[in-house]
């Protein structure tokens, strides 16, 4: 007999359709948990005051802006799959401003216009680039900060005349936008504009040396976003900001170019720790002879690599733009007085390595049974985000992505399992006839008894659904089981009794009232 409820309450799709916000997982594949320990939550600089507005050392002014960020964050980007189209009426907002300037520098292969805004009249020329790679829009949304930030008129008005007489800033806000139509690395034609420095077979490409060669810029800002999968060093700490001053040759060596991409970083991982202390790390310094950024360290722009990660808590990236506002404006302010000159290689050589290393959630010591053997080991789950509705939108699809000795490994979600055997989740045995009504089923109550999927006659439309079990076809199979690679539909027992499920590589605590499933997958 189905599980129902015995009392009156709000429907299921409402319970689960704010279940599934809450819970909604960042991306870039943002597939983790609200677990504190693990990653820092977004949360204001212990040592500020709001009411100051001393702006005397980078630091002081750092923490001000913080507590004012929301006067110049550009409203109308919210979420990180934003279109070209959606930030042109931007672009020409900004371009209105008295003090900025746009030109038009050329169009992608499928006629998006690539524009360049440009502020400021000093003689320190300043190039910032976003989007070369069209999913990676973090830092696109803080250039839109920034320069409403640079064209306001306030109590830091003397900090914008001294960075606006002293630096030309350039900014490329989106070279890729193909690429950002389809939410995708690369180029419409499949080129990774990062690897495309020698050749210059893609217009963006071509527009960024052609630019570079323009102003001869003294420093450049490289702005991505990477995995959320790496760690900082070998802690348990997710990589929130991560920073490079790439190599320009093989050696790499160090030149009084790259010396001022080194010292600029060792003075931004200071400031960031104010913020979001032990999240920072350093990309690899391998020399790569056709990336843009060792390249321009090559033909003499300082320059500077951003790769914005993930945070618990911040699927959509807006704490994380907050410090790419932060850390630019930082930089500008140093640029500008030449702060970065107090530090040294060894600070930035101190701060850790960027590690991928970490799960979605590792099972720590569970039984794995298998044939008449038994193995005790670690498992670990994944989720990676699937373009869903022109890729405007996503769902999340969940696998076993390790199983064995996890140790030099971490999870946003971590669970210890010792004692705990995991079997493969169950399909509840009756048919229901529309997915209608599924509406009045107790999910938890399912769960706790190993199910972790029903069955539907008539199936609702798409691949994923906000109800958090999966549903199947009448004839359709739940992919299950602890093996690699497999979809990760789990259960896990003690002594018999389910303690936890995981349905399409979420984790639910059968203790809890509540399964915080995203989204589950629909099997036709």
């Amino acid at each position: 007999m189905v599980p129902f409820k015995h009392l009156p309450a709000p429907s299921l799709p409402l319970v689960i359709l704010v279940s599934f916000v809450l819970s909604l997982n960042l991306s870039l594949l943002f597939p983790f948990l609200s677990f504190a320990s693990v990653m820092a939550e977004p949360s204001s600089p212990s040592n500020h005051s709001a009411g100051t507005t001393d702006q005397s050392s980078p630091e002081t002014m750092a923490s001000v802006l913080y507590d004012h960020y929301e006067r110049y964050r550009e409203p109308a980007l919210q979420h990180r799959r934003f279109k070209h189209r959606d930030i042109v009426p931007l672009i020409h907002q900004r371009a209105a401003v008295e003090s900025v300037s746009l030109s038009r520098e050329g169009v992608s292969p499928e006629g998006r216009a690539i524009y360049r805004l440009k502020t400021g009249n000093g003689p320190i020329q300043v190039l910032l680039w976003s989007q070369m790679h069209g999913d990676e829009p973090t830092a696109t949304m803080a250039l839109f900060d920034l320069f409403r930030f640079l064209a306001a008129s306030d109590e830091y008005d003397d900090l914008r005349e001294e960075i606006l007489s002293k630096l030309t800033i350039h900014a490329i806000p989106m070279l890729n936008p193909d690429g950002a139509e389809r939410y995708q690395r690369r180029t419409a034609f499949g080129v990774d504009m990062n690897r495309d420095a020698l050749q210059l077979q893609s217009p963006g490409s071509q527009i960024l040396k052609r630019i570079r060669d323009e102003t001869s810029a003294d420093f450049g800002f490289n702005l991505h976003d990477q995995s959320i999968r790496y760690s900082a060093g070998m802690t348990p700490k997710s990589t929130i900001i991560a920073f490079l001053a790439p190599a320009f040759d093989e050696e790499t060596s160090i030149n009084p170019v790259r010396l001022r991409s080194m010292k600029l970083i060792a003075q931004l991982d200071e400031m960031l720790q104010e913020f979001i202390p032990g999240h920072v790390a350093t990309f690899s310094d391998t020399f790569e002879p056709r990336a843009f950024g060792d390249n321009m360290q090559k033909w003499g722009t300082s320059t500077i690599l951003v790769e914005s990660g993930g945070m618990i808590g911040d699927p959509e990236k807006q704490y994380i733009r907050k410090l790419n506002f932060l850390l630019l404006l930082e930089s500008f302010v140093s640029i500008a007085r030449s702060d970065y000159e107090s530090y040294t290689v060894e600070q930035y050589e101190s701060i850790p390595p960027n590690v991928l290393r970490l799960h979605s959630a590792i099972f720590r010591g569970v039984t794995l049974p298998w044939k008449q053997h038994e193995f005790q080991l670690d498992l670990a789950v994944n989720r990676s985000e699937i373009n869903t509705n022109g890729a405007t939108a996503f769902y999340e699809r969940g696998v076993v992505s390790e199983i064995g000795d996890l140790s030099t490994f971490a999870g946003f979600e971590e669970i210890e399992a010792t004692g705990l055997r995991v079997k493969s989740g169950k399909v509840y045995p009756d048919t229901f006839a529309t997915h209608k009504d599924l509406e009045q089923v107790d999910v938890m109550e399912l769960l706790r008894v190993g199910y972790t999927a029903v069955r539907v006659e008539e199936l609702p439309e798409g691949v994923w659904t906000r109800f958090p079990l999966n549903i199947l076809g009448p004839e359709a199979m739940q992919p299950a089981g602890p093996v690699l690679r497999r979809a990760a539909n789990l259960v896990f027992y003690r002594d018999g009794v389910p303690a936890y499920a995981v349905v399409n590589g979420f984790v639910v605590d059968l203790a809890a009232s509540e399964p915080a499933v995203g989204n589950a997958l629909i099997y036709r």
